[in-house]
């Protein structure tokens, strides 16, 4: 049976961290900044942590193939 490829989409978009958790960047940072208020920006701006387990579990088996 040949070798699992990488999804290289997905992985450039998420990060496995030490401890087996999915991080990622979280969006509406592109532009239009001024609509945002600076609690939503300073959020915005620290990565997100994937909570789904089951969705964190094919995303790992995806970037780590």
């Amino acid at each position: 049976m040949p070798k699992m490829k990488t999804h290289k989409g997905l992985n450039k978009r998420v990060r496995i961290s030490a401890g087996g958790k999915v991080k990622y960047k979280k969006s509406n940072m592109g532009h239009l900044m001024s609509g945002k208020s600076g609690s939503r920006r300073r959020r915005l701006r620290k990565a997100g942590t994937l909570a789904n387990k089951a969705l964190a579990a094919k995303i790992i088996r995806a970037v780590q193939a």
